[in-house]
């Protein structure tokens, strides 16, 4: 999936989705694009260096995943207890939106609860 195509596709999983360049102030961080759900990160990647894509993983399913598949390794920049790497250039489209999907669906479904509290 291109980096175009991958935009798209996380602007398109709800409303409530922002997308910044929080970390400018940084050297290295400075083209990383991050996309926002209640205000949290789900997915995030460096727009000049587009071979990995980070998105948060529920952490017992990570190391079954890097078993899986070639395309899953660690994230950029990201605590390897909570995130996983992709690599857009090698993953099949369909399982780079289900872990996107499932990264956007699990930060929001936690921060929900935090706001009801």
């Amino acid at each position: 999936m291109n980096i175009e195509d991958y935009r798209e596709y996380c602007l398109s999983l709800g409303d409530d989705i922002e997308e910044k360049f929080p970390f400018r102030k940084f050297n290295s961080g400075e083209g990383v694009l991050v996309f926002y759900v209640s205000g949290h990160m789900f997915s995030f990647f460096d727009c000049e260096d587009f071979t990995v894509i980070s998105v948060k993983c529920q952490p017992e399913r990570i190391d079954e995943l890097k078993a899986e598949y070639d395309c899953i390794g660690n994230p950029y920049n990201g605590s390897h207890k909570h995130w996983i790497g992709i690599n857009p250039d090698t993953a099949p489209d369909e399982l780079l939106k289900e872990l996107t999907r499932n990264s956007y669906e699990t930060v929001k479904a936690k921060y929900m609860k935090i706001k009801k509290r």
